[in-house]
């Protein structure tokens, strides 16, 4: 899906575009989200090799913006259950 189509989709309400890249534990991130047919958060990039900043990975801060909200010991990729899809192809259909 193109940035054109998430920003029209934004006008019903909020969406995000989430990525990441890893394997053997290392990797990277990015995030934005649209609301209204604005960017209200991001574009955000944690490239490899850097630590997560205080407020969270980009995309728990992206899953934060969109009213997920995570339970002790666990961040919002986890309290979703994202981890459990390795690969687009796991959740498409």
């Amino acid at each position: 899906m193109s940035e054109g189509e998430l920003v029209v989709w934004s006008a019903a309400g909020p969406v995000a575009r989430v990525g990441a890249e890893y394997f053997g534990g290392l990797g990277e991130q990015w995030a934005t989200v649209w609301e209204g047919g604005v960017a209200v958060l991001g574009p955000l990039h944690l490239p490899e090799g850097e630590p997560f900043p205080a407020e969270g990975s980009p995309i728990s801060r992206a899953l934060r913006r969109l009213g997920v909200v995570a339970g002790a010991g666990e961040d919002e990729f986890t309290a979703m259950g994202l981890g459990r899809y390795r690969a687009t192809e796991d959740w498409l259909d």
